[in-house]
């Protein structure tokens, strides 16, 4: 079996004034573990509803050893209106400098890696109007709509056309782009929106999808609800996190792909990093200088001496589990983070989508990293 994490002493921390928003209200549930050779195991346990600032924490969040799988619950869509009546036509200039007029909302087509675009449509109260989705879109307000990617995440024209889209939001993370300019050589509109995206810049993305919708009364009021919620999850997670600079945990966020041979190190401005910093943690490749992401290499790894691994689930399952990464990796056995196997896990379409679940997401790693306790299955 894998190692747990280890109980030692602990202190309950007092609740903050703040009230838990709805969206931080996001459990985890269903969570996995690894098993020998690296064998996903679903492990079902009492979902822990206890906001983040009565939690029992580790008194040093080092602690613990061991891999911990988290992903946050499946929550119902709330929508910030009900019926919300589009102002158009609306003209935008989209990330990549193109000017797009958008006349008809009646069927949107949301696409991303993350499913973020499609699940701010429905916040905005436009689900009604959203006609497919792709591989990464499973709440279940849109799991019945036909699916308009396959192999993965590849973008396929003639799904697409059939769904006879009058609007696509979509950014360069899904391809091939071929089928974005077919789309275009159609008559459809097609808003490429930024896929550079972060803790602080997640509004930003909720007013832009507003924005090319026609409801952008809508879309601030959604980038505030945002703003909130994820403000709330980070002054509970500095009661969580150790005060001093020097007691904080090192994290480095790692993406792999053991199939293909890649193993990348994610730094600074690549997203990561304000993930790291929102849960009270160190980025150490954006300490030792690390831009954007870049192929780890053994000397980058050690000199970054993480305390924790943060990584994709899929990723870690892809290496053969925490075994086979350290395999693959032996240069991580010489960190902290590889010799107590401390790795957190999160699923590939939840830990880097940012928009309005940030604050899930946030309050799913901040348990992970300080009360390990509490995280279904993380406590033998």
């Amino acid at each position: 079996m894998p190692s747990r994490p280890v109980r030692h002493a602990r202190r309950t921390l007092a609740p903050l004034a703040l009230l838990v928003a709805p969206l931080v209200a996001l459990v985890l549930t269903g969570c996995t573990a690894l098993g020998p050779g690296g064998v996903v195991e679903q492990r079902v346990a009492a979902v822990d509803t206890t906001p983040l600032s009565e939690l029992d924490a580790l008194d040093d969040p080092r602690e613990w050893t061991g891999e911990t799988v988290v992903r946050t619950a499946d929550t119902p869509v709330a929508p910030v209106a009900d019926d919300p009546q589009p102002q158009l036509p609306v003209t935008v200039t989209d990330s990549q400098g193109t000017e797009v007029t958008v006349t008809d909302t009646s069927r949107i087509l949301a696409l991303d890696l993350y499913g973020t675009l499609s699940r701010t449509v429905f916040e905005l109260g436009l689900g009604d109007r959203v006609v497919g989705r792709d591989t990464s879109s499973t709440f279940p307000e849109i799991a019945d709509l036909p699916l308009v990617t396959a192999n993965g995440h590849e973008l396929t024209g003639e799904a697409i056309l059939e769904l006879a889209p009058t609007v696509i939001l979509t950014d360069t993370t899904l391809g091939p782009w071929d089928v974005l300019m077919q789309m275009r050589d159609a008559g459809i509109p097609v808003v490429v929106l930024d896929p550079h995206r972060s803790v602080e810049t997640s509004g930003d993305l909720v007013r832009s999808i507003a924005e090319a919708l026609g409801v952008p009364d809508e879309g601030a009021e959604l980038a505030e609800r945002t703003r909130a919620e994820v403000d709330d999850v980070v002054a509970q997670v500095a009661e969580l996190a150790p005060r001093e600079q020097a007691d904080r945990l090192r994290v480095a966020f790692l993406y792999v792909r053991g199939q293909a041979g890649v193993y990348y190190l994610f730094g600074e401005g690549s997203g990561a990093d304000s993930l790291v910093e929102s849960v009270g943690a160190v980025d150490v490749a954006s300490e030792i200088g690390w831009k954007g992401m870049r192929p780890v290499n053994d000397e980058g790894i050690v000199a970054a001496q993480p305390d924790v691994l943060l990584m994709m689930s899929q990723g870690l399952e892809s290496a053969g589990g925490v075994d086979g990464l350290l395999e693959r990796l032996p240069a991580l056995a010489q960190t902290p983070a590889g010799e107590n196997r401390r790795i957190v896990a999160m699923d590939d379409a939840q830990i880097l989508a940012f928009g309005p679940e940030t604050a899930g997401v946030l309050d799913a790693l901040a348990r992970a990293l300080y009360a390990p306790a509490s995280v279904p299955g993380g406590e033998g």
